[in-house]
């Protein structure tokens, strides 16, 4: 399929960052798939990193894997969990990871002495990325521009989208800006004029929106729509209210069409408008907002429990386990440094507990402690990455008798390195993109709890590590009851571990998050889940 087969969506951001682009471009595309579309989904970020991989969760929240190993941002998380879509390296491109691409051109001799400049050599790059998506099957392709119109660093990407409206045509490209109307409590009355503001910033560089979606507290009246429509120049009834929702984000897409979204851009695209099916999505929906079964409390004992989006996978992933087993879930983040002290307070009272992944040494001690008194209190536990290399380290440590054990990450010269670098890790200097990243299969042993969770003997699942499980210590942990139960194909990498004598107690090298969606959890949350019901029921 060539891109003027494909039409193009792209979905800008104005007034202040955080609006939630990526959770409404993600909704745009379930509903175009669920009357028949083909969608991909891509997001575009103006900073200068390559990718999100060594950035801190303070700067980014969490960095998201996709199958093919590519570290990306958080918003193609939402696009896998709303579209169902398989994102790739395709689907984030940054400014650093475009000019690189234009340096390493110019270095080369391609542009034949040329002066290289933004326009057009690196808008013709970001035009490349776009229609990258544009591959064979693909009826609408869907851009993210990252940022807020009038941001320095995101001209180039609005100069090229502008661009790509000329080219392609405008029955081939729609323009939906996401803007602000906020409330002011002093005068108690929406203001308009952040938005006209916004949308005027587009109209100079040639951009203008076909819709306009307003973030809103309180529901737009009607002079706010006809203000926002004369101002921003959009029609009337491509002025969509998106009302911050009660609930669950899952309801955003359920609100949008009932604004009719999804039929003004088929009508503007002129595609056939075919039935919409939500059913599912709303049979889903309902669990999750009025569920029938019992209150869990799920502990995530980490070190950025005050950034959710640090765990924004995690989180999502544990209410797809309660909603597919029709539980109430209250999420209790525990930061692990509080823990460090020996007091368990904070854990008593939970139904389930998690160690999710991290790097770096801060925190660990307190881990150690959660991950202990899960095993000594029989509470359903799933470490995850780092989650499980802790739980190697507390059985080393408690059970083996290795009081000295302890990860190479941490403690280098350690006597016992029950967790070691990975040997294809060694001589590896830069930072980028340079873990074990991606999918990567793993066997199930017969009659383990991982292999009845599954149902199947080898399972494919995401990574993202340096450092893994020591197999010289694999016999002496074994014998104090920590077993190894998923191994690469090869037999090397110990990828599962289980305690056969806990009810529900597993850690995992990958990372299940990735791949969960509310539609479809993951087997390993949906059982860690139903596990902390039948504690939470005694």
């Amino acid at each position: 399929m060539s891109e003027n087969s494909c039409k193009f969506i792209f979905v800008t951001g104005g007034v202040v960052s955080s609006l939630g682009k990526g959770i409404t471009a993600a909704s745009i595309a379930l509903l175009l798939r669920q009357r028949g579309y083909t969608t991909s989904l891509q997001k575009l970020d103006p900073y200068l990193n390559v990718d999100p991989g060594t950035m801190s969760p303070y700067q980014h929240g969490e960095v998201f894997v996709t199958d093919d190993g590519t570290e990306t941002d958080l918003d193609l998380g939402h696009y896998e969990r709303f579209a169902g879509v398989s994102c790739n390296r395709n689907s984030n491109y940054t400014a650093g990871k475009i000019y690189s691409s234009v340096l390493e051109r110019e270095r080369g001799g391609g542009y034949l002495g040329k002066t290289v400049q933004v326009i057009p050599h690196v808008t013709d790059e970001i035009k490349k990325a776009i229609l990258s998506q544009a591959t064979e099957g693909i009826d609408i392709a869907i851009t993210e521009i990252g940022g807020t119109a009038g941001d320095i660093e995101g001209l180039p990407f609005l100069e090229a989208i502008r661009e790509l409206g000329l080219e392609l045509g405008k029955e081939n490209v729609l323009y939906i800006h996401l803007t602000l109307v906020p409330y002011l409590a002093a005068s108690r009355e929406l203001k308009t004029k952040p938005s006209q503001q916004s949308a005027s910033i587009l109209r100079s560089i040639g951009i203008i929106p076909d819709i306009l979606v307003c973030r809103t507290e309180k529901p737009l009246m009607e002079e706010h729509y006809r203000k926002l429509s004369m101002f921003c120049n959009v029609p009337r009834n491509a002025v969509v209210e998106e009302r911050n929702v009660d609930n669950s984000i899952y309801e955003v897409p359920v609100e949008l069409a009932a604004q009719k979204l999804d039929e003004l851009i088929l009508d503007r695209l002129g595609l056939p408008l075919s039935r919409l099916d939500l059913t599912q999505w709303k049979e889903m929906l309902a669990r999750a907002i009025h569920p029938s079964g019992p209150r869990v409390r799920i502990g995530v004992t980490g070190k950025y429990m005050q950034l959710r989006d640090a765990y924004k996978s995690i989180f999502e992933a544990i209410t797809h386990g309660a909603i597919a087993n029709d539980l109430a879930l209250e999420i209790v983040g525990i930061e692990s440094e509080e823990l460090e002290g020996g007091d368990v307070s904070l854990l008593r009272g939970l139904d389930g507990i998690l160690v999710p992944g991290g790097f770096g040494y801060r925190g660990i001690e307190g881990k150690l402690v959660a991950v202990k008194y899960a095993r000594e209190n029989k509470i359903p536990f799933l470490g995850i990455c780092l989650g499980m290399q802790c739980a190697v380290i507390e059985t080393a440590r408690n059970i083996a008798g290795i009081e000295d054990a302890n990860s190479a990450e941490f403690v280098p010269d350690t006597p016992h390195p029950v967790i070691h670098l990975m040997e294809e890790q060694k001589g590896i200097s830069k930072k980028g993109g340079t873990m074990r990243l991606g999918l990567y299969p793993c066997d199930l042993k017969e009659g383990s709890l991982a292999r009845n969770i599954y149902g199947v003997g080898r399972i494919s699942e995401r990574h993202r590590h340096r450092y893994e499980f020591n197999n010289e210590y694999r016999d002496v942990l074994e014998n104090s009851g920590l077993v190894p139960t998923g191994i690469s194909p090869d037999g090397f990498l110990v990828e599962i571990v289980e305690r056969p004598d806990h009810p529900w107690f597993l850690a995992c090298q990958f990372h299940p998050e990735f791949t969960s969606t509310p539609l479809k959890p993951n087997p390993l949350f949906r059982a860690f889940l139903e596990a902390a019901g039948r504690k939470a029921l005694g």
